[in-house]
């Protein structure tokens, strides 16, 4: 087993500014989004659920550097941040969470459901740990078709602790499948820290009982994931079968939008934003590299101007018909 700890970004990493630049955009619109969402959602526009990503938009920007056309990702029900990192619209993603006809599952999927075909977008699952067997599926399916593509298999460290996901990793091993498991470990499965869930010093290690390969990685670095990230689909690609990322990350809101988070200090959350902020990490690198404060305040504006055409579309789309609740129920084989 490939056995190691947490990675950082080499300092020798030469990441040109072009390649942060985009990083940088892309984890600014996961947060301006999410953050959007959330006023949404507290004005009622978004009903049941809604579970925000911010904090955590290294993972997902991370990863996606790495993949290929074709290769697929399937995830829990903190959901948003992977859309948008894969290219879904931000305009369907967020009619989607206000339930219109215009969202990307026409409005019946929510914040939870939502899937793109196009993006190779497999969900948004809300039964924790129930997507990561349908992961191994997905992979199952690539290697079977002998096309080379690989599945990036998202869960918490509390679906971690679920029976189902030791089940996936035997039969992930036994078929050497080309998935990678993503465990994103923001330290709490609701509003139950880590250390009082779990008696093992890691998640990842887990994996040795079936022999599969993987590491911890800083996710709080963008630079860091991706380098992980590729080592994973290298192995994956090769024919080696599945490796496991375990992603050290930080949630800064609540588990969802009804949770007051008191579970933990001001104080802790307020230390991760000032010291381990993603997007702060990466404007750092960018004004080093010779961005001026004047270009990252237009991106900012930019992405700013996404979000609330987002905002509008999702307000002004029309609910669904009522005859769309017999659609999309059943294929026709």
């Amino acid at each position: 087993m490939a056995a190691k700890r947490a990675t950082k970004a080499s300092r020798k990493s030469n990441a040109s500014k072009e390649d942060l630049l985009k990083y940088y955009k892309d984890m600014l619109l996961i947060r301006r989004f999410e953050e959007k969402a959330g006023q949404l959602y507290g004005m009622g526009l978004i009903g049941g659920f809604c579970h925000l990503y911010i904090g955590q938009e290294a993972v997902v920007v991370g990863l996606e550097a790495n993949t290929e056309d074709g290769d697929k990702r399937i995830t829990t029900y903190r959901d948003h941040g992977h859309m948008l990192a894969c290219g879904m619209d931000p305009k369907g993603v967020m009619a989607e969470l206000t339930g219109r006809e215009g969202g990307l599952s026409k409005g019946k999927g929510g914040s939870m459901h939502m899937f793109s075909k196009e993006a190779h977008f497999y969900g948004g699952h809300g039964i924790v740990g129930a997507n990561v067997p349908l992961g191994a599926g997905l992979a199952f399916a690539d290697k079977y078709l002998g096309n080379d593509r690989v599945t990036f298999t998202y869960f918490g460290d509390g679906a971690a602790n679920q029976g189902q996901v030791y089940e996936t990793y035997n039969m992930a091993q036994l078929w050497e499948l080309p998935v990678v498991f993503v465990i994103e470990n923001n330290k709490y499965a609701m509003g139950t820290s880590v250390q009082r869930a779990t008696k093992s010093p890691s998640l990842w290690e887990r994996g040795a009982a079936y022999g599969i390969a993987g590491e911890e990685v800083d996710g709080m670095d963008v630079l860091a994931v991706k380098e992980a990230g590729a080592r994973a689909i290298e192995h994956c690609r090769a024919g080696k079968g599945p490796y496991i990322l375990e992603v050290m990350t930080y949630r800064y809101r609540g588990h969802s939008m009804s949770d007051p988070a008191k579970y933990r200090t001001r104080d802790e959350v307020q230390k991760m934003r000032e010291e381990r902020d993603a997007i702060e990490q990466v404007r750092k690198r960018l004004l080093d590299t010779g961005a001026t404060e004047d270009e990252l305040k237009a991106i900012d504006k930019e992405i700013k101007d996404v979000v609330n055409e987002a905002a509008e579309f999702s307000k002004e789309s029309p609910e669904p018909a009522l005859s769309e609740l017999w659609t999309d129920i059943t294929v026709e084989a």
